[in-house]
């Protein structure tokens, strides 16, 4: 498979397109069917961020699309009663002239884009996922508040320092290698760089979440999906995709021994293969 990374950067691939809610920053690289890179929740998450260690292998293949949400990294900022990250990827699409794409979403990506392939099934050809959770019941994990993970995440946002940064990546990753301190002082650095982001965040932290699917529209979802999850994911317990393969009928789930909630930085070679073998030959 055709590796591109050296080639490409964040500043190479970036681009930006209007939304009726404003200005979305996103990267792209490559050609061929189209697949659109979701991020997660975190401070200081943005597209590449998330999925800059991937763009450079799957680019040899499809077109790579990795837009930095409305409220995160160089978007337009968003309230929780203005956010809807769906809506903003239906958008998307249409401004990019592109009628369907396999959609790959972690954490609050992969809510996303569960909505999506529910909500809008004629956009996405495949879904894919990684770290998703799921509101309905708990057979596995604590019912009386967040992870330990999701808890050093709201920290984060209240104090986006290097310090705070470095507890939520040692508790977001398994292997404490690809905890590194430049992937410590980026998160710190985007995150500081939006106070507007922050604010938003911590405004809309006490309520409930918005734009997750029903466990009836779950059922609904046509499209090819696979469910990739970290054995060892200590913000997310691996319960939710069990709910989701148990929930979807054409799906399928890989669990990620040593791994945690970043399954695309932690094996990135694997995940690279499994999303690119599961889109091409389903």
């Amino acid at each position: 498979m055709t590796d591109t990374l050296a080639t490409i950067t964040d500043e190479s691939t970036a681009r930006t397109v209007e939304t009726s809610v404003g200005t979305v920053y996103y990267n792209e690289a490559g050609s061929g069917h189209p697949l659109l890179l979701l991020h997660g929740s975190g401070p200081g998450a943005t597209g590449w961020s998330n999925f800059g260690r991937n763009m450079g292998m799957l680019s040899g293949h499809f077109r790579c699309i990795a837009p930095d949400m409305p409220g995160w990294g160089r978007s337009v900022t968003a309230t929780y009663e203005t956010r809807d990250h769906v809506a903003t990827v239906v958008e998307l699409l249409d401004a990019l002239g592109i009628e369907k794409a396999a959609v790959v979403g972690n954490s609050m990506g992969g809510a996303t884009s569960v909505k999506l392939a529910a909500t809008h099934p004629d956009r996405v050809s495949h879904l894919i996922t990684m770290g998703v959770g799921y509101s309905g019941s708990r057979m596995f994990t604590p019912g009386d508040g967040p992870s330990e993970g999701l808890k050093l995440l709201q920290a984060g946002y209240v104090d986006p320092s290097p310090e705070s940064m470095r507890r939520m990546v040692d508790i977001f990753t398994f292997d404490k290698s690809f905890a590194t301190d430049e992937l410590v002082e980026q998160r710190s650095a985007v995150a500081r760089s939006r106070p507007d982001h922050l604010a938003n965040f911590i405004a809309g932290m006490s309520k409930p979440r918005r734009g997750v699917a029903t466990a009836e529209e779950i059922a609904t979802i046509t499209a090819p999906s696979l469910f990739m999850h970290g054995r060892d994911d200590r913000v997310v317990h691996f319960e939710g995709s069990l709910n989701l393969v148990a929930m979807v009928p054409n799906s399928r789930m890989v669990l990620v021994n040593r791994c945690g909630h970043w399954l695309m930085l932690e094996h990135s070679d694997e995940f690279n293969r499994i999303v690119a073998d599961f889109v091409m030959n389903n």
